[in-house]
């Protein structure tokens, strides 16, 4: 069934409004381009908007009461935000969940060797890339370098228009003869996704005088030791800032989108809601391009932790009492969907696909190939939805992940649904998912930010 254009019925203040929220959340993308600098800003932005640390209220003793706005962070990446309703928690939560993790180069922890002449920077790519997209471009150093006394040294390099940057390089088309016969998965191999870092030897008749030479410059700019990569998380992201796209300005070009674009339209979102009734959540997790595993991802237990600290600090902490706030809590599952490109149109379903300008897109269900590791949304869940958006005139469509055959993608829906509550995917459309450079539309950012508030007040 046709969806309308949001385009076509946008009047002079809603233009206006769009207008500003790309503006943020180009700035957003442009300067978060890391789990931790994403964790960073959300704290920032919470701060600002009258939230406090549960980690200071538990040390504190203090009690939590509705009304209130408090956030809680794990190990730097990821975070969860609360704005307290004045109905018993036991009725549910109403949460949006997106992930902050993206596609990258992370950094090897024993990387820097020289070759011929030049010095390099071994890495491991992390989530799923076509390799050869991240070759001849300029890449940016972000991360955090942890030394052995207690002290971090934050890093990034590249993002300035006076730094340098970096990149892979790759073989020139004259002698790529045997190259260009291969499949694209192998055209670049992910052991030859070595960053480019310096070919300038320093004085002296000793080996490996350009790796010296970068040594010295991470010893005198940043007090690093070789061996201080050893705790070190560093990561190699496209450099740049996010532009505006195409003639009409109606798109945003930028790293990362997927999925930090469902994060900041969500943060947008939760940072303007109203009091209500239900307690708000939005929450924003680490490594679910990986699986969602590890201390940080979804599959850990900070969340319903989390979620027991406030239910303590609330006076009403039991066992059931969780198990009740969780199980009748409603959740969007804020992750992206794929836009349809008439140029690769048969790798899509055209009558159930989303498209740009048509507002955010749900997944009844997403996973591969008979919808294998998928959550299914319940249909009366689906209803609920619908009429709770028509009501507010918020754009939004179905889709799903091309076509039944071709493949799919997961998100953090089947974590939270094994505790019964009631989820469904929703995101922004993407063009050119997990490549270095992805692309949105302005009134689908818009769409979803009106979406998420109208969810997390009244769902």
């Amino acid at each position: 069934m046709e969806r309308t254009n949001a385009w076509k019925h946008y009047r002079e203040e809603q233009l206006r409004e769009l207008t500003e929220i790309g503006e943020r959340y180009k700035a957003y993308i442009s300067t978060c381009k890391t789990e931790r600098e994403c964790t960073a800003e959300a704290i920032s932005m919470a701060k600002a908007n009258g939230y406090r640390d549960l980690a200071e209220i538990i040390a504190n003793q203090e009690q939590i009461l509705p009304g209130d706005k408090v956030y809680a962070q794990n190990m730097g990446k990821a975070i969860l935000l609360l704005q307290i309703g004045t109905a018993p928690m036991e009725q549910g939560m109403n949460i949006v969940g997106a992930h902050i993790d993206s596609p990258r180069l992370d950094i090897k922890p024993n990387p820097l060797y020289e070759e011929a002449g030049m010095a390099y920077l071994d890495t491991h790519y992390y989530g799923g890339i076509k390799k050869y997209q991240w070759t001849c471009r300029p890449l940016a150093l972000h991360g955090t370098v942890a030394k052995k006394d207690g002290t971090k040294i934050e890093i990034a390099i590249g993002e300035d228009e006076h730094d340098p940057v970096f990149g892979v390089t790759e073989l020139l088309v004259h002698l790529s003869g045997e190259m260009m016969k291969k499949q694209a998965a192998v055209v670049i191999e992910g052991e030859n996704l070595d960053i480019l870092v310096g070919s300038r030897p320093v004085e002296g008749d000793g080996k490996d005088l350009v790796r010296q030479g970068i040594l010295n410059i991470l010893h005198d700019t940043y007090g690093m030791e070789e061996e201080d990569f050893l705790s070190a998380e560093l990561e190699m992201v496209p450099a740049g800032k996010a532009r505006d796209f195409g003639f009409d300005r109606s798109m945003i070009m930028g790293y990362a989108q997927d999925d930090r674009v469902c994060a900041y339209t969500a943060l947008e979102a939760m940072m303007r809601l109203p009091a209500g009734s239900r307690t708000a959540a939005c929450l924003l997790v680490d490594k679910e391009e990986i699986g969602s595993v590890g201390a940080t991802g979804m599959q850990s237990a900070f969340f319903e932790d989390m979620v027991a600290e406030v239910l303590e600090r609330m006076g009403c902490y039991s066992e059931l009492a969780l198990r009740r706030t969780l199980r009748f809590s409603r959740v969007l599952s804020a992750d992206v969907s794929v836009a349809f490109d008439p140029l690769y149109a048969s790798a899509m379903d055209a009558k159930n696909s989303a498209y740009f300008g048509k507002g955010p897109s749900f997944n009844k269900y997403v996973g591969s190939r008979g919808k294998g590791g998928s959550n299914d949304a319940n249909a009366e869940y689906i209803a609920l939805l619908r009429g709770m958006l028509d009501r507010h005139q918020v754009a939004y469509q179905f889709s799903e992940i091309g076509k039944v055959d071709q493949g799919g993608g997961g998100t953090i829906a089947y974590i939270l649904a094994k505790y019964g509550m009631q989820v469904i995917d929703c995101g922004v459309p993407v063009l050119n998912m997990h490549a270095p450079w992805e692309i949105t539309s302005k009134a689908d950012v818009y769409e979803a930010v009106k979406a998420f508030h109208v969810f997390l007040a009244e769902g």
